[in-house]
């Protein structure tokens, strides 16, 4: 949540903006909590003069019992008090005869502190003082005959009264008279109000000085990420090595991890990038040297006819070896590539394999190779993968071709070549085979002939070295593994059993196992 929205995002300002709306929730309650303990504090006090005023005059009307006057058998209460002296009637300044009122000087006419008092005989329904003070409803119990005294909140005349109150009671426990002495509420208000006014109005200078020392503290714990910025943009472009992330603090450090983790890829990455660009030029400087020499000795004056369509056939034969080349090294950086821009839909992978065996139909029947495909699904339903076309064709171009280019074959004695595809069930995946009757590759090479411009030795084949690295990084595009086998064929079993490690009767299987869609 954003208080107020900003083009980039700030780390500091998102804390403020969380802080800020903190404060807006919590400040209501902080409001109302010190409303409550303003209001508990004020009434404190009050409250402990209206019960010394009620024990006082409770005191004075137990001294009349006790000079033997009943208040039961009184007739007029009135009568009573014009008997009774005015000084003892007032209690020595306690309390005057009809009440006390009085002004603050910042009060208004309306704004009047008024105290109330009555005492009120049970039996004759007579009372002294305020005679309509409300009575209570009920006689609560005294406990343990001590003249407790209660309160309880009254309206009187429109006005909120806190009355408090205390029964006298006779030597049967009976209640003789009720004393209450009560009070306006302005003044405890006013008490209150000044109580919040002192809590509150400091925060409104404490607040915005927390919020400055919040954001001064925050800037200085956000100084190692500037030096941590510093640090990396000072360093040259070619400097990779990582950050020193031990004096940093546990926040950064893990983001100066990441960091290196990410420069160590990137060297990895560029190291690969570099090998592997100084491999294609090896790889082109072979067949344009070629190209360059053969031009030459075919510009000699000295060339006869038979000479010079010779240079031509070497030059033809270096032009198409430089082709193959630049174009394995294009379908290698697509393949890369793929990942960010590839579109993956369902596709049905026989009718891809059908496709390619088309396209090298002719390249086969040139070198007398028996080529044919296989497939074990008897009721000839799609077999559908999610994946790209375009890429998925290259690979079985480049394993296809592979197979055709390195398997010996005559008329006489022609090679083999089978694709096939079929369903393994535990996992459940769909597998696309090529096997061949070819030299085959050593189990000690075959994680090797992945790797760009790696060759087999002792092969006599042209080649560029980059089809299976092609078909490894197509498959890693489309989830899928490939595995290099021994061919198995009744040929290779028998040359085990007699112990030959000769390539020429292996063969090759290459297996590509895809997730089914």
């Amino acid at each position: 949540m954003k208080i107020f929205q900003r083009k980039q995002p700030s780390l500091v300002g998102g804390i403020l903006d969380w802080m800020f709306l903190a404060l807006a929730c919590l400040w209501p309650m902080s409001v109302g909590l010190t409303w409550l303990v303003a209001d508990g504090i004020a009434n404190k006090p009050y409250d402990k003069n209206l019960e010394f005023k009620v024990t006082e005059l409770t005191s004075w009307v137990g001294q009349l019992k006790s000079d033997g006057i009943d208040l039961r058998s009184i007739e007029n209460a009135t009568a009573l008090s014009k008997s009774i002296p005015k000084e003892t009637l007032e209690l020595s300044g306690v309390f005057p005869t009809r009440g006390l009122e009085y002004r603050d000087d910042f009060m208004g006419e309306e704004d009047v502190h008024q105290m109330v008092y009555q005492i009120h005989w049970v039996k004759l329904k007579r009372s002294l003082g305020v005679s309509d003070l409300p009575i209570p409803l009920t006689i609560q119990e005294d406990a343990g005959g001590r003249g407790e005294v209660f309160f309880r909140d009254e309206t009187w005349h429109g006005k909120q009264l806190r009355l408090a109150y205390a029964w006298v009671r006779g030597e049967d426990k009976e209640p003789i008279a009720l004393v209450q002495v009560g009070e306006t509420l302005h003044s405890r208000s006013m008490l209150t109000n000044e109580i919040i006014k002192g809590v509150m109005l400091p925060q409104f200078a404490i607040v915005p000085l927390a919020v400055f020392l919040l954001w001064m503290a925050l800037a200085k714990g956000l100084q190692p990420l500037q030096k941590l910025e510093e640090q990396i943009r000072s360093r040259r472009p070619d400097d990779l090595s990582p950050l020193d992330s031990q004096a940093l603090p546990v926040e950064v450090s893990t983001l100066a991890g990441s960091i290196n983790d990410l420069l160590a890829r990137l060297q990895i990455s560029i190291e690969t990038k570099k090998k592997f660009l100084a491999d294609a030029a090896h790889q082109l400087k072979t067949p344009l040297a070629g190209l360059r020499m053969q031009a030459e000795l075919a510009q000699r004056e000295s060339s006869s006819a038979q000479e010079l369509m010779h240079s031509l056939k070497l030059i033809g034969r270096s032009s198409v070896r430089a082709t193959h080349t630049v174009n394995q090294l294009l379908a290698l950086a697509k393949a890369e590539s793929g990942a960010q821009s590839m579109v993956k839909q369902s596709q049905d992978l026989s009718l891809l394999i059908k496709e390619v065996m088309q396209d090298a139909l002719p390249l086969a029947m040139a070198k007398h190779i028996d080529l044919g495909y296989e497939n074990n699904d008897a009721s000839q339903k799609p077999w559908r993968i999610d994946a790209n076309p375009t890429l998925i064709k290259e690979m079985i171009r480049n394993l296809l071709d592979n197979a055709i280019h390195y398997t010996p074959s005559s008329q006489e004695n022609p090679g083999v070549v089978t694709l096939s595809l079929h369903k393994e069930r535990h996992p459940k995946r769909l597998v696309f085979q090529i096997e061949d009757s070819g030299p085959g590759i050593a189990p000690s090479e075959r994680e090797l002939v992945f790797q760009p411009f790696y060759r087999v030795m002792d092969t006599e084949t042209e080649g560029s070295g980059l089809g299976l690295s092609i078909v490894r990084e197509i498959a890693h595009q489309h989830n899928a593994t490939v595995e290099l086998e021994e061919r198995s064929t009744p040929f290779a079993a028998a040359n085990r059993l007699a112990g030959s490690e000769s390539k020429a009767a292996q063969g090759l299987r290459v297996k590509v196992s895809f997730k089914l869609a």
